[in-house]
């Protein structure tokens, strides 16, 4: 997406020779249909136990892969995606709303890495460990937490939301809709952490109260 132009010279077929296309846009070479009409018994049942959940992506990729490199079925299926990526690359050339979702969804993306990334932030972000084990652990542990954040961060702001829709705060609920699940300037990740047996439950309730109380003495402010 940072380079569309050169993404489109390099990954744009089409159904006809390229010479027969006039205009900036023109495909790298001819689909080559007859490859996919000839498998398409086996593509069919291959999207067929996909949909079904009968395999999964990563089955159907390792035996694909396993298979010689001019296997019949896996180069008509690149030959199949071939059509839906070009279609896909036309739409989000033509079509300003799905590039905004693609961008909201990169965005989205990179937040969740920069979260994950201040939640490691243990030994000023460097691996220190020995073993590959002890890195994933470290890489699990830090997903953990921040999807622990996210989750807080989803119920305070899922009750705030149902608590202005009730009392009809239609400026309050647009605001709250614009908050990502992903800030963590609130979060105080340099603290001192205790793992006791005895757990206490967080006071949510409390915590919604304080919040609601600021929020309306910032409006009585205003």
């Amino acid at each position: 997406y940072a380079d569309i132009a050169g993404t489109v010279e390099t990954s744009l077929y089409g159904f006809k020779h390229p010479s027969h296309y006039d205009g900036l846009l023109k495909p790298v070479r001819q689909l080559r249909k007859q490859l996919i009409i000839d498998d398409w018994d086996w593509i069919s049942r291959i999207m067929a136990s996909l949909a079904l959940k009968n395999t999964t992506q990563s089955i159907i990729t390792s035996k694909l892969s396993a298979y010689a490199r001019k296997n019949k079925t896996r180069t008509a299926l690149w030959e199949y995606d071939n059509i839906h990526r070009s279609l896909y690359l036309l739409r989000f050339i033509d079509e300003p709303p799905l590039r905004r979702n693609v961008q909201l969804a990169l965005n989205r993306g990179e937040s969740y890495n920069k979260l994950r990334r201040a939640a490691a932030f243990a030994n000023f972000g460097k691996l220190r460990f020995k073993t590959e084990h002890e890195q994933q652990i470290w890489q699990e542990c830090s997903r953990l937490i921040t999807n622990c954040i996210i989750y807080y961060n989803a119920t305070i702001l899922s009750n705030l939301l149902a608590h202005r829709t009730s009392i009809g705060d239609l400026e309050g609920v647009a605001q709250l809709k614009k908050i990502s699940l992903v800030a963590w300037q609130h979060i105080n990740s340099h603290g001192r952490y205790e793992f006791t047996k005895a757990q206490d439950v967080i006071d949510m309730q409390a915590i919604l109260q304080e919040l609601l109380k600021k929020s309306l003495k910032e409006k009585l402010v205003v």
